[in-house]
């Protein structure tokens, strides 16, 4: 993605549309809501990420003579049409919460402001980019909550479907929390820690464990976590680790940084063992990796069991995110100019409820409770809405509208999440690196309730929507309601 143009990373029928679009000469400006309607694993939460992709898509977004050339090949489009996109570029306004947020189903993680062309082009490739990393930054989050405090190491780059998705989910998983990754590849792009220890071929490769271990140590004094169960954890890999240490203590090489890594059997077992052998011979700062298809549900058992690990490997369950492979993010249209230049706000229906959009051009506020800086809400506006925080505040679920709380003024402050990313065509914002996003999805996340963070049944947080968002969405129901009557 690094250096392809992706303009061409896009549904068939996004280009057919645009085609008829132009041929009936239509291209009003519109309002586009990217958003999800469900958290990963039934989570309380999500990790909005991918922004920075997203970005660099549309500031190369641009048809060239070889892409014109193969949409004429398809028997498609029209000269008058290919030659339109020739000229191609994006002149709208886009905004976004920023990478590294914590959000909540149904708000806008990316608002498109554009003519409808343009808007309709860009859907399928800025679902592809925000979908995946979004996913993988949850599962990120999610596994790094379960070690409470261990460091977590990405290494799922073997498992990953395909290079993009391992070298951008990796570079997601640390967004999310992750300390580092073994993808070299996104250590290079994004500039972050690569890890990584020694594969089992290398104990194999050698005469005996021992010479392994040892040559290993020697070239690595600084960073030395050795593999202890290639062929018997407790009697061959931790006494060969023990005795590895102490050559390099004997032969005045002193290690700043050591330990070794479990692969395999029963790591809370294990573990215990390996560390009580370890402080017995004298290394207590020696360190207990775990891998072997970790998760943060077994990351959270072996917690429970006191296992004495230090830091996991976690490698294809993050990097798939294998129970919830998709994160399930839509691009729905919220507003069209009518013939007067005014956004006329649109709805869609639909059978099951939580499926009707919410019409209109919209900001997000986040609502924090003043005493414990946490969460209280998320409360979906117009455009042109303003709240004074020393006033109370009623919130009123947007489903089950006989619910509403009601917040003291002065309790509450509030954060306008949506920031300007493009205006008029023009990038305006400049995204942060890597590791400075993960310092921000860490405060992000202490801004979480534990009750949402918990893995099991967790407390869903309110995203409510203002009243005149509320009566605008009701009215449009009532308006369809009745063409619908007009129909039968």
């Amino acid at each position: 993605m690094s250096t392809m143009n992706l303009t061409l990373l896009t549904d068939f029928y996004e280009l057919t549309m645009m085609q008829g679009y132009f041929k009936t000469g239509r291209n009003p400006k519109v309002v586009f809501d990217a958003f999800y309607r469900h958290n990963p694993d039934d989570g309380g939460y999500a990790v909005c990420c991918g922004l920075e992709q997203v970005i660099d898509y549309v500031k190369r977004l641009s048809f060239s003579d070889e892409d014109i050339s193969y949409l004429r090949s398809t028997g498609t489009f029209d000269e008058d049409f290919l030659e339109y996109l020739r000229g191609f570029h994006f002149s709208g306004d886009i905004y976004a919460i920023p990478e590294g947020t914590v959000v909540f189903p149904r708000e806008p993680l990316i608002k498109v402001v554009a003519p409808i062309m343009e808007a309709q082009l860009m859907e399928t490739a800025i679902l592809n980019i925000v979908n995946h990393q979004s996913l993988i930054a949850t599962k990120a989050a999610r596994v790094c909550y379960a070690a409470q405090g261990g460091a977590v190491m990405e290494f799922g780059l073997r498992r990953a479907q395909g290079p993009d998705a391992g070298t951008y989910g990796a570079r997601a998983a640390v967004i999310g929390g992750c300390c580092g990754t073994s993808n070299v590849l996104t250590g290079q792009l994004f500039h972050v820690p690569v890890l990584g220890t020694h594969a089992h071929s290398w104990i194999m490769s050698f005469p005996d464990e021992f010479e392994a271990f040892k040559t290993y140590a020697r070239l690595y004094p600084d960073n030395c976590t050795l593999l202890v169960d290639t062929y018997d954890t407790l009697r061959s890999g931790v006494p060969n680790a023990i005795r590895t240490f102490r050559y390099m203590q004997e032969s005045g090489i002193g290690l700043r940084k050591y330990g070794i890594r479990l692969d395999s059997g029963d790591l809370a077992y294990m573990s215990k063992k390996a560390r009580a052998m370890l402080d017995e011979a004298g290394f207590p700062e020696a360190t207990i990796t775990a891998s072997s298809d970790l998760d943060e549900y077994l990351i959270s058992s072996l917690m429970a069991q006191r296992a004495e690990i230090n830091a996991w490997g976690v490698g294809t369950n993050l990097i798939t995110s294998k129970d919830t492979p998709a994160f399930g993010g839509v691009y729905k249209l919220a507003a069209i100019e009518d013939e007067q230049g005014n956004l006329t706000p649109k709805i869609k229906l639909s059978d099951n409820t939580e499926k009707i959009t919410n019409p209109g051009s919209k900001k997000i506020y986040r609502i924090y409770d003043l005493d414990f800086h946490k969460i209280r809400a998320d409360l979906i506006c117009l455009e042109d809405e303003t709240f004074d925080p020393a006033d109370d505040l009623i919130l009123t679920d947007p489903i089950e509208t006989w619910k509403k709380t009601k917040l003291k003024g002065g309790t509450y402050e509030m954060r306008e999440l949506l920031q300007p990313i493009f205006l008029n065509g023009d990038c305006v914002y400049e995204s942060p690196s890597v590791m400075e996003m993960r310092d921000v999805c860490t405060k992000e996340k202490e801004t979480l309730w534990d009750e949402t963070k918990r893995f099991v049944n967790p407390h869903e947080m309110y995203v409510d929507l203002s009243d005149r968002l509320l009566r605008l969405r009701n009215a449009l129901l009532e308006e369809m309601s009745l063409k619908q009557l007009d129909l039968e």
